[in-house]
């Protein structure tokens, strides 16, 4: 019987209904006892015993390819859209197929990235927890309307988080390697890194991580920033050097930030964000709807049978 690993969160939270559908193609779903991610380790110890692999946010190294060629492995497919945790170089030298699905939460983690945006501008967090509390607060927050936010990345998470912004009001000011300065739609405008920040009331960052993007907001641009930037990030959590952050969360230059991802995930229980009181946390959990969740988890099932043959 074919054996396949997975170790997604977001589809192995649909588990009960995804076993049948591997029974039916004559094949074993087996999921491991973990949490957000699979030691390199332990997967140099697991990924050889299975013909396949759905990967999650999973260290798929070079060394782990290497011992699941070793074995049985066949073909993997990356869950979702982010491919930094994955070597593809190294399972393209070893004649390993593997793919990812591409454009697949566009929608949903621009739902999330407008609702931080509106989030930190009314200052929401606020409200709710003193309403826990017994309280009755009333900040003052921002309006959206004529306000400034740097995007940066405008693939498809970056394209639909404009489109919610531009409804809003507000004026975006893309920043992207790639982007085409002539096919930018209406209220959207080319920025430049790290200078659009001295103009920005917002940061939101839905960008990939690579070599380029990583620790991107660093100290030396948030010293740019206007004092009181509202920072929003549902890309990769190194994308932000979260040491600096917490300095600029401290002396104001950032006025409050809503973090899906984070450096290290879960969060360390001893990073001094937690005790933030301006912040805004996720689970690195912005693509994860039912409907998004059982669209890719099917569509990972049929890249990864149509690479198994």
């Amino acid at each position: 019987m074919t054996r396949v690993l997975l170790t997604c969160p977001p589809m192995i939270g649909i588990a009960e209904e995804m076993h049948p559908v591997f029974a039916a193609r004559g094949a074993e779903l087996v999921i491991p006892d973990f949490v957000q991610i699979v030691p390199e380790d332990e997967l140099v110890r697991l990924v050889p015993e299975f013909d396949g692999w759905i990967i999650g946010d999973d260290p798929a190294t070079a060394r782990v390819f290497e011992a699941g060629r070793a074995g049985r492995l066949r073909a993997c497919v990356k869950w979702g859209v982010g491919v930094d945790n994955v070597d593809f170089d190294a399972a393209r030298r070893l004649h390993l197929p593997i793919t990812n699905t591409p454009a697949a939460f566009g929608a949903e983690v621009a739902d999330i990235a407008m609702h931080y945006v509106t989030g930190l501008a009314r200052e929401t967090w606020g409200i709710d927890r003193g309403v826990r509390a017994g309280e009755w607060p009333k900040p003052r927050g921002i309006s959206l309307e004529a306000r400034t936010a740097v995007l940066v990345g405008m693939g498809d998470i970056g394209r639909q988080t404009a489109r919610r912004l531009v409804a809003a009001g507000i004026r975006v000011l893309a920043v992207d390697p790639l982007l085409d300065p002539a096919a930018l739609p209406e209220g959207v405008a080319a920025g430049v890194w790290p200078d659009a920040l001295a103009i920005a009331d917002f940061a939101v960052f839905t960008c990939p991580l690579n070599a380029a993007t990583h620790h991107m907001l660093d100290e030396a641009a948030l010293n740019l920033a206007r004092p009181g930037l509202r920072l929003v990030n549902v890309a990769r959590g190194p994308v932000i050097d979260e040491a600096a952050l917490i300095r600029a969360l401290a002396d104001g230059r950032v006025h409050s930030a809503a973090l899906d991802v984070f450096e290290i995930e879960p969060l360390p229980a001893a990073s001094p964000l937690r005790d933030h009181p301006r912040c805004i946390f996720g689970s690195h959990n912005a693509s994860n709807t039912e409907d998004a969740v059982r669209r890719v988890s099917v569509r990972a099932t049929d890249l990864l049978f149509e690479a198994l043959g």
